[in-house]
């Protein structure tokens, strides 16, 4: 399981026009989801990326995780995230989850972190068009 976050100062998604998830600050989570992932992979990434330390303390060292500067989550999810990219000029999808198994994980993984930040969602298959202000720039790749 694989979390592309990047620090934000606000971020959201639509779908069709409409807001489906909003945050000011906080983290952009793009999630993708491989086909030996599974809920415990889906919870101890939820802890790597709630407790990542990404915000300024005081003297401006990279201390502070989402949590203790009181910011938020929009979690997105993200299916070309674990493509392989190695070779050629086309991406190859074989490394990811299907469809079905993608979905209860991404919603498993947003679940997770309900229990311990306040997290926006975008629309799991949507056609979503994302929109964010990269605070830094400040984006890390986290796997599990």
């Amino acid at each position: 399981m694989i979390a592309l976050i990047q620090r934000v100062s606000e971020a959201a998604v639509r779908v069709n026009g409409e807001v489906v998830g909003e945050i000011d600050k906080g983290l952009l989570v793009l999630l993708g989801v491989e086909k030996d992932d599974d809920d415990a992979k889906a919870k101890r990434l939820m802890e790597r990326v709630s407790t990542y330390r990404v915000f300024e303390d005081a003297e401006g060292k990279m201390n502070l995780n989402v949590k203790q500067v009181d910011g938020k989550l929009l979690v997105v999810s993200q299916f070309t995230l674990p493509a392989d990219t190695k070779k050629g000029t086309r991406a190859g999808f074989s490394r990811g989850a299907s469809p079905e198994k993608a979905e209860q994980l991404y919603q498993s993984f947003c679940n997770h972190c309900e229990t311990v930040i306040a997290t926006e969602r975008g629309r799991f298959a949507a056609d979503m068009k994302v929109s964010l202000v990269n605070d830094g720039p400040v984006t890390f790749w986290l796997q599990v």
